[in-house]
């Protein structure tokens, strides 16, 4: 089970999350001791304002150096009662806990990735594992909570945008264009002028003995 990441924060545009006022990630203790425990365990506490209960369709945040992830969710339980679900287990969000890969990602948790139901949600607990040594401070940020259905907004256009006419078309120029018979006529026409008057070129080519319209006895030679 994996959750998307990138460099940036996946909520799309007009979405809001749902409100609530996530608690500090607080270390993990051993019982009955003051010292926080080592291995790297820390908790991070959710809850929705007034107790209400909600329904839960993604969760968004940016990774701080957080090799596991598990969550759990408050839900209903028979007789009203309310009971703690495992919704998440040890979801990777660094590949290899000593390096940076992941480290600093943001994720986007889909409502299909879950291990349960997560409708009527009133409280969630973020399990944060960081078995490395390097890293001696880990949590998760931006974190927020999507419920489900949301779609973006229709934006409003500008009055004068509807107001635009169509562009104007360019003016029909079938009627302005000669009839293509009368055009071939006049073409062949032409065609048949041009070879009269080569022909007539032809025909009045001067002599080689002609000068001015008589000959030249003594350029006339005899054979």
């Amino acid at each position: 089970m994996s959750g998307a990441a990138g460099p940036g924060p996946p909520a799309g545009p007009g979405r809001s999350p749902l409100p609530c006022a996530p608690r500090p990630a607080a270390p993990l203790q051993l019982a009955g001791g003051a010292e926080p425990a080592r291995p790297g365990v820390a908790v991070i506490d959710l809850r929705f304002p007034r107790g209400a209960a909600a329904d839960v369709q993604e969760i968004v945040f940016r990774n701080f150096y957080t090799a596991f992830l598990s969550v759990r969710v408050q839900r209903p339980g028979p007789g009203g009662s309310r009971r703690w679900v495992t919704c998440l287990r040890d979801l990777c969000l660094m590949p290899c806990p000593h390096t940076e890969e992941g480290s600093q990602d943001y994720f986007c948790l889909h409502r299909h990735q879950m291990l349960c139901d997560v409708d009527q949600v009133t409280a969630m607990r973020f399990i944060l594992r960081q078995p490395s040594p390097v890293w001696l401070h880990f949590t998760i940020e931006d974190l927020q909570i999507f419920p489900p259905g949301q779609k973006s907004p229709q934006k409003d256009f500008p009055s004068w945008l509807s107001q635009l006419t169509p562009p104007e078309q360019p003016a029909s120029l079938h009627g302005e264009l000669p009839d293509p018979e009368k055009v071939s006529t006049e073409v062949q026409q032409m065609w048949v002028l041009t070879e009269v008057i080569r022909a007539r070129q032809a025909a009045a080519r001067i002599g080689r003995f002609d000068v001015d319209g008589c000959y030249d006895v003594n350029l006339l030679s005899y054979t």
